[in-house]
């Protein structure tokens, strides 16, 4: 079972220091098996810092994915990934980016933090 929901939390990715994206409008995809991930609008990452690779997937519950590496003077090969055709049943992650937790660091804060 795949489910899509808003994420509870203000989302954050960097590489090598530099934030490359940050959101409260951040989608999670939960499906049975394996570790929550987190989808991001690509209006709220650094895009200018991504490259779109050939490489490819398929997933028979997703659909198509196609990938980016990340270069901000190193690189991170294949480091997100995006459906911009998905399938029906997750159709809310349409060209938003996800991005491999062992390449980039992900921080989930409170999507409102308290005032000082």
């Amino acid at each position: 079972m795949i489910r899509v929901i808003p994420a509870a939390a203000r989302v954050r990715v960097t590489f090598k220091d530099e934030l490359i994206a940050d959101t409260g409008d951040a989608l999670v995809l939960e499906e049975n098996g394996y570790p929550p991930v987190y989808y991001v609008p690509r209006k709220d990452v650094k895009m200018e810092r991504l490259i779109r690779t050939s490489h490819t997937t398929y997933c028979p519950h997703k659909g198509h994915a196609t990938y980016y590496s990340l270069c901000n003077g190193q690189t991170a090969r294949n480091a997100a990934w995006s459906y911009e055709q998905p399938k029906d049943e997750v159709a809310a992650i349409r060209e938003l980016l996800a991005f491999y937790p062992d390449k980039v660091a992900i921080a989930l804060d409170s999507p409102n933090p308290p005032a000082a």
